[in-house]
């Protein structure tokens, strides 16, 4: 387990546990009793730090390389995935994947960022960092979607959109801007869940949707906070203080009429328990989908419409 820079005096106690059952094991000392008090002292210490996060903290958890990414949700729960490729205009972008599948018996698309989980993967995937064509291939299987009347399920996990020259010469903001149109537009239910990072356009790209969820210790926000703290104080160094003030937290988000639902956690983060996470999720989506089948294509989008013109 690689912990945080705020988990360190948890992990002192657990290096503390792994010396003395490597004493135990070397001889005949008896020491269960100082292990057990020791890990029982661990487990409050996690509960207690986990259950007064701030916003930076919780965006170092979103962050965390051992979170579960988008290949490990579709394992999890989406049965019969069949991967569909390609935008038909120029490439097929990794870093956005997308296939038919069914959760809980529901057929549904499935489109999500993956960042990838070592070096390889990460690069492969551009570290969930979309080009044009990836947000036209979201486009291209949404759209399939409505043609055969299939609900729409996004997982979104991004520090946002790829801000390379050449994502640019690809008409970057367009792309981005058509993908927002075309989650709007649906005459099937969308429902979006944001597993880590929500970050900029690159995420409301696929998460302009019925109903958005948002895992306990991810953030959703339209920079950085590295990235508002260059702006306004012009050093990253301000990142926690712009994080605190950007009000990028579910909780906060939820209270802001942003995010619907707000799914709950293993204690530790996503993360410690990656099984029981991917469960709940699942979970979570099979229950809002089965609340929005069978509404008219009409009722689908005056509801989404609702929903957003409430914000603010």
């Amino acid at each position: 387990m690689m912990f945080l820079d705020f988990e360190k005096p948890i992990a002192e106690l657990r290096t503390r546990v792994a010396e003395l059952r490597d004493t135990a094991d070397s001889g005949s000392l008896d020491i269960e009793a100082e292990v057990g008090k020791l890990e029982a002292k661990a487990d409050k210490m996690l509960r207690d730090t986990y259950a007064k996060l701030t916003p930076w903290q919780k965006t170092q958890v979103a962050r965390h390389p051992q979170r579960p990414h988008l290949k490990d949700y579709i394992a999890g729960f989406v049965d019969d995935f069949m991967p569909l490729a390609g935008d038909r205009a120029f490439a097929d972008d990794q870093a956005i994947i997308g296939g038919l599948g069914r959760i809980g018996g529901r057929r549904v698309m499935v489109i999500g960022h993956e960042k990838g989980d070592d070096t390889a993967t990460r690069l492969k995937h551009n570290f969930g960092m979309a080009k044009p064509e990836g947000y036209r291939k979201a486009i291209r299987l949404m759209a399939l979607a409505d043609r055969f009347g299939i609900p729409v399920v996004t997982l979104v996990d991004t520090s946002g959109a790829f801000p390379g020259v050449q994502a640019e010469e690809r008409g970057q903001a367009e792309a981005i801007a058509r993908s927002t149109e075309a989650c709007l537009a649906l005459g099937v239910p969308i429902v979006s869940a944001v597993v880590g990072e929500g970050g900029s356009g690159g995420a409301i790209a696929l998460a302009a949707a019925n109903r958005v969820l948002m895992f306990e210790h991810a953030v959703y926000s339209v920079i950085s906070p590295e990235g508002c703290a260059s702006i306004l104080w012009r050093t990253a160094e301000k990142a926690a203080d712009a994080a605190d003030a950007m009000k990028i937290t579910a909780q906060d988000l939820e209270k802001l009429g942003v995010v619907d639902r707000i799914v709950p956690e293993p204690v530790g983060g996503a993360h410690r328990d990656a099984a029981a996470a991917v469960a709940a999720l699942g979970k979570a989506l099979g229950e809002e989908i089965d609340s929005l089948a069978n509404l008219p294509a009409q009722d689908v989008r005056r509801l989404r419409r609702d929903k957003f013109l409430a914000i603010g």
